[in-house]
C-alpha cells in the first residue's frame, strides 16, 4: 500500500480497481480545512486522463509495472504472437489488446510488452519504423512548389501522407506515436 505522502510522477497505483498511472500531483493545505492531494491521471488501459483529488494520507495499493522487450512474430484475425527475448516463450495476445499499435510493426521486429501485475495491458512499437511504399499516386508537376502531400500505403497497411516525390519503392521514416513521415531514407 502506498499513502498519497509517497506519490511520484510515474508511479502506477490502483483506484476504483483500475490501474493508473501519476502524470502530476500537487499537496494543498489550505488555511480552512484538511490537507488534499490534486492529481492528473493517465488510465494504462485507455490512456484517458483524469484529474483527481485524494484526501492527505489516503492509502491506494500500489500496481507493479514493467515493460518487457518482445520480438513480434505475426498476427491473425484472432490473435497476436510475440516470442520473448531471453526465455523463448511464445505470448499470445488478443488484437484489441494491440489496438491500431500493430500497423507500424513488421514482422521479426523488437517491441515493448507494457505487463502491470504481470499481465500484458499494451504493446508499444519502437519510436521510429522504416517501411516501404507499395502504392501511391504519382505527383503531379508543379504541384511540389506549394509542398503539399498525398496519402501513401506502406507494406504493413498502414496509409502516411507523404511529400509529392515519393514513388512506389521508396523507404520512408515513420513516427509511430504521431503516424507521421519524417523522411526518405
Amino acid at each position: 500500500m502506498v499513502s498519497t505522502n509517497d506519490f511520484r510522477n510515474g508511479m502506477a497505483i490502483e483506484v476504483d480497481g483500475q490501474v493508473f498511472t501519476i502524470v502530476e500531483f500537487q499537496h494543498v493545505k489550505p488555511g480552512k480545512g484538511g490537507a488534499f492531494v490534486r492529481t492528473r491521471l493517465k488510465n494504462i488501459l485507455t490512456g484517458a486522463v483524469l484529474d483527481k483529488t485524494f484526501r492527505a494520507g489516503e492509502k491506494f495499493r500500489q500496481a507493479r509495472v514493467e515493460a518487457k522487450k518482445m520480438q513480434y512474430l505475426y498476427a491473425t484475425p484472432e490473435e497476436v504472437v510475440l516470442m520473448d527475448n531471453e526465455t523463448y516463450e511464445q505470448l499470445t495476445l488478443s488484437p484489441d489488446l494491440v489496438g491500431e499499435a500493430l500497423k507500424f510493426v513488421k514482422d521479426n521486429v523488437e517491441v515493448e510488452i507494457l505487463m502491470v501485475d504481470g499481465k500484458p495491458t499494451e504493446l508499444i512499437p519502437p519510436i521510429f519504423v522504416e517501411l516501404e511504399v507499395t502504392e501511391t499516386q504519382p505527383g503531379v508537376k508543379g504541384d511540389t512548389v506549394t509542398g503539399g502531400n498525398k496519402p501513401a500505403t506502406t507494406e504493413t497497411g498502414a496509409v502516411v501522407n507523404v511529400p509529392l516525390f515519393l514513388k512506389e519503392g521508396d523507404r520512408i521514416k515513420v513516427d509511430t506515436r504521431t503516424g507521421e513521415y519524417v523522411e526518405r531514407v
